[in-house]
């Protein structure tokens, strides 16, 4: 079993899952093969492989979107890999959190209505004012408390992604399911949401991403990579960058842009003179 964790309480621990497909009859196809590893509470993995080596249907077993044919998943110490999808669904909206690569927010809705959505969703819903905090409270953790009443169509795709982040946390998680969560984004925005997956993560959030860009993958505390549904490496970052540091750098380079523009419009505006 892969088994990189900090010591801590197991969030994660699969052993030998596997996911068979029927295809054209019966031709199987495996798509996951006997994968077997743990995560621990505060852990934040990378899930890297090339199209169809299984890492989006292991984070959907993960994910308890779908079941496993063969092995054990269990969910902070409780096997979940068996259960019925009234089952998996309670699951999947009081323990797990997802934030997807198109963001997958209601359009018509605002951003604070969109994040209470979890909780309207849940088992025993708060009441209308409790609503309100909760989600207000994770739109200001992701730095958007005041984009609320915004609707999608008038935020930019890193302030979507934001919004999208505060809706997996809503519920308080215990692990927060990430697919590809940068795809759609520039490198300045990508930089802006691993800055705020490392905040949490610093504050005890185990996160789990999928991601095919390695320099994303060097964010995280530890990568697995994927290879025709087996688990190739599992190793820990070794030099592992901060987006916050990244940013800094970033505005820094913008800065001395603007100032190099600036000079070169001083410049010209001095020739012109000159000139009359």
């Amino acid at each position: 079993m892969s088994n990189h964790g900090e010591g801590g309480r197991e969030v994660i621990r699969l052993e030998g899952l596997e996911k068979v497909y029927q295809s054209g009859g019966d031709v199987e196809v495996r798509a996951v093969k006997g994968v077997s590893l743990r995560v621990c509470e505060g852990e934040f993995v990378a899930v890297m492989g090339a199209s169809g080596s299984g890492k989006s249907t292991l984070m959907n077993m993960i994910g308890c979107l779908d079941r496993p044919t063969r092995g054990k998943y269990y969910l902070d110490g409780e096997e979940v890999g068996g259960k019925s999808k009234s089952e998996l669904s309670r699951v999947r909206n009081q323990r797990l959190g997802f934030v997807f690569q198109g963001f997958n927010l209601l359009s018509r809705t605002s951003a604070l209505e969109n994040v209470e959505l979890p909780m309207l969703y849940a088992a025993h819903s708060p009441g209308r004012s409790e609503l309100r905090r909760r989600s207000l409270a994770a739109l200001e953790r992701v730095g958007l408390a005041g984009r609320a009443g915004h609707h999608p169509n008038q935020m930019s795709g890193g302030q979507q992604q934001r919004v999208a982040i505060a809706r997996a946390l809503v519920n308080e998680p215990s692990l927060l399911l990430a697919d590809e969560p940068t795809g759609n984004l520039d490198t300045r925005t990508s930089l802006e949401i691993m800055k705020i997956f490392q905040e949490l993560n610093d504050a005890g959030m185990t996160i789990l991403m999928v991601t095919h860009e390695p320099d994303i993958a060097l964010y995280c505390r530890r990568k697995i990579v994927m290879r025709d549904g087996v688990v190739v490496s599992d190793e820990p970052v070794e030099v592992r960058l901060s987006a916050a540091e990244e940013l800094r750098k970033w505005g820094e380079g913008d800065a001395v842009a603007a100032g190099e523009s600036a000079g070169r419009s001083d410049v010209a505006g001095v020739g012109e003179g000159g000139a009359q």
